[in-house]
């Protein structure tokens, strides 16, 4: 811009703000204070409109926000640290918010009512308004407290568990896996005798550490060390539980394809086993 436009438009800017800005010699131009002040906060203001569009630019690439992803009670101790590292790892600039021990239905509700974005959850899952997709299976094994009889063996028959006392979830919870754990019995000619109901995964393992009764769980289960416990596979070629990751159909949002594309990722590149202690 040539000078005599230039000047026009600093005394226009100074008449608006009613505050000399450039102090005017025959040698010699110079900020005045309201000068100085204005362009500090102008220089900020330029920086912030230039992170402005960067942070846009990020968050059409699905490389910040905020992510709530909810893991049903067995994965929690198993595929949780995995996939939390790898979302850390793929989108560090994005704020995680992670919750454990969620039951199946209350991770429903929290992707129905968007507290959720994405959850690891065990089917199924009877809504049209959820994608729900089978990501990993796995084996029921028993968990015992150690001594007991059972351990002795490298499988447990089903029907040694007939006339145990049993730790169960608390049925208010409504959890998939519970139900899955009476099929199974059922299938072997008994219902569990059930001595303690738990809300937690972590306080049924500790009761079965107690000697209050055994328990069926997931496999993955086994990731989560109690010093009493043990687990013992069962004998004979059982059912085995589906973990899925769900997401409401309708979003589209760059972020969540990122993290399905981590989990996905991250699921394919270790085995099974990896989950399991």
């Amino acid at each position: 811009m040539a000078q005599p436009p230039l000047s026009q438009q600093i005394r226009r800017l100074e008449a608006e703000l009613g505050v000399e800005l450039l102090r005017r010699t025959t040698r010699r131009v110079e900020l005045t204070p309201g000068g100085e002040l204005l362009l500090e906060r102008a220089r900020s203001i330029l920086a912030a409109v230039d992170l402005a569009a960067e942070d846009c630019r990020r968050a059409g690439a699905g490389e910040v926000g905020r992510l709530s992803v909810g893991f049903t009670g067995s994965t929690t101790y198993a595929l949780l640290p995995v996939v939390a590292k790898a979302l850390r790892d793929g989108i560090p600039r994005v704020e995680l918010a992670l919750h454990g021990e969620m039951t199946t239905p209350a991770q429903v509700e929290g992707l129905l009512d968007r507290t959720l974005d994405l959850g690891l959850l065990r089917p199924p899952v009877r809504t049209h308004e959820l994608t729900v997709e089978v990501i990993r299976s796995e084996p029921l094994v028993a968990a015992l407290p150690s001594g007991h009889r059972l351990t002795e063996a490298s499988e447990v028959p089903p029907g040694e568990l007939a006339e145990e006392p049993f730790v169960v979830y608390d049925p208010r919870l409504r959890t998939v896996l519970q139900g899955l754990v009476e099929e199974f019995c059922a299938e072997h000619g008994f219902q569990p005798r059930i001595a303690q109901r738990v809300t937690e995964t972590s306080t049924l393992v500790s009761f079965v550490a107690a000697g209050v009764g055994v328990s069926l769980v997931p496999a993955s289960v086994s990731a989560m060390s109690v010093a009493g416990a043990v687990y013992r596979p069962l004998a004979g070629a059982g059912r085995r539980l589906q973990i899925a990751i769900a997401w409401r159909r309708d979003d589209e949002s760059p972020l969540l394809g990122r993290a399905l594309g981590i989990v996905h990722s991250t699921v394919m590149r270790n085995p099974a086993e990896d989950f399991i202690s």
